[in-house]
């Protein structure tokens, strides 16, 4: 019990509710991470299904929907009746008609192809001289292609004379009563077959590299043949293969394929050109299918119209070569097609204009035409493009809300299904009539686009920009259709053979109908002509019964002209079987006839329009999605390029896909990205209030909804434009960093800005640590490099650079330990960076360098140096001559010199090679400070051979799967330590290897001079020395130093480019160096024993001083040149190094290339992709060319092993 005066003092529990703010703030971030995981998931798995560019390609689905079936049994299987006479002849029209079919199909997908892109890819003129050569084995092909249409075509023309013949031709009757016989559908096949050669005459007349590239070939076939001793091939085959050129040219390139067609003599076995009664019927068909299509042509219902409207005047042309009969009657609605399509669109960039082709096959046509209807047309083509122009726009609205209500009507009721039976029968048909108005309405946009363009391009007007852009809009709308055909396919395929075996069964009640009324009409005693109507009707419908194949549908067409004779048919009825017979031949090739209607091969000559969509795109912002689309259409031309034969498909393919990547980049990423940027720059800035960054004005642009983009897939890539920003973002901002250390919190600032406003996710940098020291900055030097080895000097054994003169009351050093700073601040990816940055500026020294040498004053005296030394060596004790330097010294001195610094050429050359020095002097401290930043690190780890393994010791404890990832992090930070500090990279050998490979090439001969002039290089050396000596005891603030050993470093480096280390050797310099200062110091001696005077004493005892000074200055100089020497294995020759670089290939190269840095890769790269080849100035006749290769990039950034 609690006492009472305890009890008075409790209070009621008081609930605040912190307790419940923080548990609900914590479900709400809990349920946002739900939500947002969600979200993640289905992009994800959108992503990896269906993808919105999928298209029907073998090369990149591994399954394919397809609905129709394939015929299995042979045309004999097919075709059988009691009528044997009808049964041959509908064989023989059957099977002429599937090889022109085949031939169409071959034409299409292999050899026009090949035409049109021939001569496209490398522009290179040693490359293109191959093309032809490669292309010769095509053209054969094609010859043996038109030499079988050409009989095909003959076949076809004599068949069908034995069939419309005479009553007793040859003495022979008639096979049959052909009276009222028409069979249209082999004139419409042979018409698909004069179009295909009509289409290989004008590619080759349209492709301008044939004609061009034909007659080099030419010609290079004649200078082999005038000059055999320049090829090595066999030279008895050459005058054959002039034949075949010859005939090839003749058969093929003059454009008269189409013409030796009809041309050829078709009165063999046959009678042809005298048969009246098949010159009826070929001029009655001629009219029937000008009938059939002619008002289908430029409206909305029309699909292969204008492919049909070529085949009837390559018809027309036929049939006057045959016959000689000109009707203006027949003429005039061929001629009169212009109004409605003034060109056709054929194949790529190939398009044909009827009354061109008709005026250039029959001349005759001139008389029936006066100047006016040929004015009329010229003057029509022009009125329909400004007519067309100007009503583009709208009728864009109005397809575009066409194809949104089919799109509409596609998801609503191609799905949705009516149990009823009697409503099945208006599902299949409206189901069918919506398949079949995506498959109008793409042809009609497929139309406006390739009539457009070719009507620009054959006229030479330029396109308006509008006019373009409007263009591009109708090509999406096609991809829209196919895309939608496409994500449909597996809602389509159960209602496909319902539609085709409901429009089979309408077929057969026709059908039914005719044999009941022939049945009924006729006598007991039938005739022969009653019998194959009768055979006709049966063979139709025994066809019918089965699956609706490309090949039965023939044989119904065959046998429905057969058995339509005697009006067994209604007008209406022979109307309505039409009607259903084209549905069920459409629904029957509906796949090919969607991939016509929207291929956009032609979007491949029209590359340069596509940067302007994609400018516009970027300024309006307006529905960023079409990108699919549009690259979808792009490659559309890849089927085709396959086939090309005069180069390797898969690089003109790359080369294609290069160009486009590029211009995507150029015109869009790049304006992407530097929006973006500077968008979010100006708002970290904000608050200095740089200029109008309101969203009301003029020139505000959201380009958030191109992040909104899924990746686009193009050829075999995916293109991830949010995933392109943020990389571009990640390394700018990386790559600013490490330039300006003290702006990482703005650039902190944007990267948060970036994932708030554009919802990008940025990674961090990860930058390693900073340093207080105050001190230089590697990075500030190597910006500045040509001033910064130009401005300090070197001190080989202390590794320190120290400023030559400053206003300042002090000098500015550099030693090991402020490049160790540098690399623990920046990172170790900046000591690849200043070996790429020292190799620029080497290749511009040495291109000096080489111009000095080049000299004709400087290496003719290099040139009598040389033999005179060679010539009396053995009388010198095999010693270079100190006189003969010092003569060498004072002869250059001769040649002028500076009036602001009294420096001679050689003084400036010297200075030259102690830069070059300089340079390899702060490669050997980057090196050097690598291994001391890289000791700090591993100061830590006990032994580096016996390093225990945390990652196998956490998964023997059984700890958790983090623990386990953390310790094998661990693992590996620890053996790229071990590894950086026991390997390394030698960056002296790699600087090496990058040059000396010119330096000893022929192209490069002057050069070898190089170690006869360096003893006058050692005398200008030494005076320099001795002068900077002087000034620093005389306290003077200019020219006072007591090192310059950056030019040892590049004398040793010079000598080891060139593998003259022996060579300067043999003139064993510093001996005849020291016996010239022994001879002058005996000299002194011997002068002053022999002398009394004060005075002159005194001057000898000061030249005594003088020589000893400059002995010891050459004494110091030998032995830094033999430190330097030590850096660059002097030991070893070119070609020992060559061999033992070999034998340790595989220890050494595994090791650097291991050694990566991920956040160092982009700034080595960028250093090395700004090298250009260095040009020689104008009027100086140039040296052979120096290294100009611009792919050195040292090997990733391991620590050197072992300080130089």
């Amino acid at each position: 019990m609690v006492p009472t005066s305890e009890r008075d003092w409790e209070f009621d529990r008081f609930n605040d509710g912190s307790k419940d703010l923080v548990t609900n703030a914590q479900y709400r971030r809990y349920n946002r991470f739900l939500t947002q995981h969600k979200q993640s998931l289905k992009r994800i798995e959108e992503s990896l299904g269906s993808n919105i560019t999928d298209a029907w390609d073998f090369d990149l689905n591994p399954v394919e929907l397809t609905f129709l079936p394939y015929e299995q049994a042979s045309i004999l299987d097919l075709i059988r009746t009691q009528n044997k006479i009808l049964n041959k002849i509908i064989i023989v029209f059957s099977s002429l008609c599937c090889e022109c079919k085949f031939l169409v199909y071959e034409c299409e997908r292999k050899y026009i192809p090949a035409i049109l892109f021939f001569g496209e890819g490398e522009q290179d003129g040693q490359e293109r001289s191959t093309y032809v050569g490669q292309f010769v084995s095509l053209l054969q092909d094609l010859s043996c292609y038109v030499n079988r249409c050409n009989e095909v075509v003959l076949n076809i023309l004599q068949q069908l004379s034995a069939l419309y013949g005479p009553i007793n031709q040859n003495g022979r009757p008639r096979l049959m009563d052909v009276s009222d016989l028409h069979i249209p559908i082999v004139f419409e096949h042979l018409a698909d077959l004069l179009r295909c050669l009509v289409t290989l005459d004008e590619c080759f007349r349209r492709n301008s590299a044939i004609v061009e590239l034909w007659p080099q070939f030419k010609r290079m076939i004649t200078s082999i043949k005038n000059n055999p001793d320049k090829v090595q091939t066999d030279l008895s085959r050459l005058p054959a293969f002039e034949k075949i050129l010859v005939a090839l040219e003749g058969q093929l390139l003059d454009g008269r394929i189409f013409q030796n067609c009809i041309e050829q003599i078709f009165d063999s076995t046959q009678t042809v050109t005298k048969n009246s009664t098949l010159a009826d019927e070929f001029s009655l068909t001629i009219r029937d299918l000008m009938l059939n299509i002619e008002p289908k042509l430029g409206e909305f219902n029309e699909m292969d119209s204008r492919l049909k409207y070529v085949g009837i005047c390559a018809l027309y042309c036929l049939h006057y070569q045959l016959y000689r009969i000109l009707d203006k009657k027949q003429l005039k609605p061929i001629w009169d097609v212009y109004k409605k399509i003034p060109i056709v669109y054929l194949v790529g960039n190939v398009s044909w204009m009827a009354n061109k082709f008709l005026l250039e096959k029959i001349p005759q046509l001139m008389k029936l035409l006066d100047k006016k209807a040929l004015q009329a047309v010229e003057q029509h083509r022009i009125t329909y493009i400004q007519t067309k122009e100007s009503a583009l726009s709208k009728e864009l609205q109005q397809s575009y809300l066409q194809v949104l209500s089919w799109l509409v009507r596609m998801d609503s009721q191609l799905i949705s299904t009516d149990g009823t039976e009697n409503s099945l029968e208006k599902d299949v048909m409206r189901k069918s009539s919506l398949l079949l108005q995506g498959l109008f309405t793409a042809y009609y946009l497929s139309h406006t686009v390739k009539t457009l363009i070719s009507l620009h391009y054959s006229s030479s007007l330029p396109m308006k920009p509008e006019c373009m852009l409007t263009l591009y809009r109708y090509t999406e709308l096609l991809k829209v259709i196919e895309y939608t055909y496409y994500r449909h396919s597996m809602a389509i395929g159960p209602y496909f053979n319902a539609m085709m075996q409901f429009l089979s069964q309408r077929l057969l009640k026709h059908i039914a109908a005719a044999k009941k009324r022939i049945t009924l009409t006729t006598d007991r005693r039938v005739s022969d002509k009653q019998l194959d109507v009768l055979a006709g009707l049966v063979l139709a419908e025994s066809c019918l019964n089965g699956p609706s194949t490309k090949e039965r549908l023939l044989i119904v067409r065959l046998a429905f002209s057969f058995g339509s004779r005697m009006k067994t048919f209604r007008e209406e009825e022979v109307v309505a079987f039409e009607d259903t017979m084209k549905k069920l031949e459409t629904l029957a090739s509906f796949s090919e006839k969607l991939d016509n209607a929207c291929d956009t091969t032609f979007t491949y000559w029209e590359q340069n329009s596509f940067r302007l969509y994609l400018q516009d795109l970027f300024i309006t912002v307006r529905d960023p999605h079409r990108l699919h689309y549009i690259f979808a259409a792009l490659r559309d031309c890849v089927p085709s390029l396959r086939f090309i034969r005069h180069d390797k498909s898969e690089k003109l393919i790359n080369l294609y896909k290069n160009e486009i990547m590029k211009i995507f980049d150029q015109c869009f990423l790049q304006e992407l990205f530097k929006t973006i940027e500077d968008d979010l720059r100006y708002s970290c800035h904000a608050h200095l209030e740089v200029g109008d960054r309101s969203v009301f004005r003029s020139n505000f642009r959201d380009v958030s909804p191109f992040l909104r983009v899924k990746p686009i897939r193009f050829f075999d890539e995916f293109l991830n434009i949010k995933g392109a920003v943020e990389s571009y973002l990640d390394k700018n901002f990386y790559d600013y960093t490490t330039t300006s250390s003290t702006d990482w919190n703005t650039y902190s600032e944007m990267r948060n800005l970036a994932s708030q406003k554009y919802g990008l996710d940025l990674h961090e940098p990860h930058l390693p640590s900073k340093t207080l020291e105050q001190g230089c900055d590697v990075l500030d030097l190597m910006r500045n490099l040509n001033s910064f080895v130009s401005q300090h000097y070197y001190n080989i054994n202390n590794q320190i650079f120290i400023e030559r003169s400053s206003n300042n009351k002090f000098l500015r050093t550099l030693n090991i330990r402020h490049v160790a700073n540098s690399i623990r601040t920046h990172g170790i990816g900046i000591m690849n960076t200043a070996v790429n940055f020292t190799y620029q500026y080497l290749r511009q020294k040495f291109y000096m360098f080489s111009q000095f040498l080049f000299d004709e004053h400087i290496k003719s005296r290099l040139m009598k140096d040389i033999k005179y030394f060679k010539e009396n060596k053995d009388k010198h004790n095999q010693r270079y001559l100190f006189e003969r330097a010092k003569k060498f010294f004072i002869g250059i001195r001769k040649l002028g010199v500076q009036p602001d610094t009294n420096e001679t050429y050689l003084d400036q050359f010297r200075q030259l090679i102690g830069q070059i020095g300089n340079a390899m002097g702060y490669v050997r401290m980057i090196r050097s400070g690598g291994l001391n930043t890289c000791s700090g690190s591993i100061r830590f780890i006990p032994d580096f051979e016996e390093v225990i393994s945390y990652e196998e010791y956490s998964q023997k404890a059984n700890l958790p799967v983090e623990t386990v990832s953390a310790a094998k992090q661990l693992d590996d930070v620890i053996s790229n330590l071990v590894k950086n500090f026991t390997e390394g990279t030698e960056y002296f050998k790699i600087l090496v290897d990058v040059f000396s490979s010119e330096f000893r090439g022929k192209k490069n001969l002057h050069l070898k001079n190089f170690y006869v002039i360096v003893p006058p290089l050692t005398l200008s050396f030494v005076e320099h020395i001795k002068q900077l000596k002087d000034n620093l005891t005389k306290k003077s603030k200019v020219n006072a130093s007591f090192t310059d050993d950056g030019f040892v470093m590049g004398v040793a480096y010079i000598l080891k480019l060139l593998d003259q280390y022996r060579d300067f050797d043999s003139l064993h310099w510093f001996e005849a160096v020291r016996e010239s200062f022994d001879n002058e110091k005996n000299d002194v001696i011997n002068k002053s024993r022999n002398s009394t005077e004060e005075n002159v004493k005194k001057a000898l005892n000061a030249s005594m001083k003088r020589i000893e000074n400059d002995q010891l200055e050459f004494d110091l100089l030998n032995y830094s040149l033999r430190s330097a020497r030590i850096f660059f294995r002097a030991d070893k020759t070119a070609d020992e190094d060559k061999r033992t670089t070999t034998s340790s290939d595989g220890k050494g190269t595994a090791g650097e290339e291991n050694n990566t840095r991920p956040h160092s890769d982009t700034v080595a790269s960028t250093a090395t992709d700004t090298t250009t080849s260095v040009l020689p100035p104008q009027n100086i006749p140039p040296p052979p060319p120096l290294p100009s290769s611009s792919s050195f990039i040292p090997p990733p950034p391991p620590l050197p092993p072992f300080l130089m």
